[in-house]
């Protein structure tokens, strides 16, 4: 069992990804409002003493849970280096030629060194060649180009950004649907 379940809050807002045993956890304790997309697992239980029946869970795709939608949200979704890979899909967004997640690099557009930050909307992906040429200075004073502007993916993009390789359809088009309006991956 290896396939994810995506987790929602109960307004419907991606919140992350569940294993089938946390997913079942929270049908057991009555968490589970709605749930949208196919049943991925049948979970069985024991047998009741008191009428003999088996227990048993169908857990779908896609859930949302109960509890208050959370008002405390993060601005923007962890920066990873493999999301960021993924966001500018496998791609230097300076020469433009596509490389294995191995060889890229993460890019400051505005080194470190200069008081840049490591934020979504300051870094891109970057081959080690482009990266190494041009080191700690800024675009405006090196013949470099970005062939696309970075941006911060909303919690939706982000949860399919980390979990592109396991996502079912279901949730990859409940996901769709809220991603952002700069989103390169509608």
């Amino acid at each position: 069992m290896s396939e994810r379940i995506l987790r929602l809050d109960k307004a419907g807002t991606p919140v992350e990804w569940l294993d089938w045993q946390m997913a079942a956890t929270l049908y057991a304790r009555g968490l589970v409002t709605w749930t949208l997309g196919e049943v991925i697992y049948r979970v069985r239980g024991g047998v009741c003493r008191d009428t003999g029946q088996r227990s048993s869970l169908s857990l779908h795709s896609i859930i949302a849970c109960d509890g208050t939608p959370f008002s405390c949200r993060r601005t923007a979704p962890p920066l990873t280096n493999r999301a960021l890979f993924r966001r500018d899909q496998h791609l230097c967004l300076y020469c433009g030629k596509p490389f294995a997640e191995n060889a890229l690099t993460r890019d400051h557009i505005v080194p470190t060194s200069r008081g840049g930050k490591d934020r979504w909307s300051n870094v891109v992906s970057a081959c080690r060649r482009c990266n190494q040429r041009k080191g700690n200075r800024q675009l405006e004073e090196i013949d470099m180009e970005l062939l696309a502007l970075p941006y911060v993916p909303n919690m939706a993009e982000y949860l399919a950004l980390i979990n592109s390789h396991r996502i079912r359809g279901d949730q990859m088009a409940f996901l769709r649907n809220q991603f952002g309006k700069d989103s390169r991956h509608l």
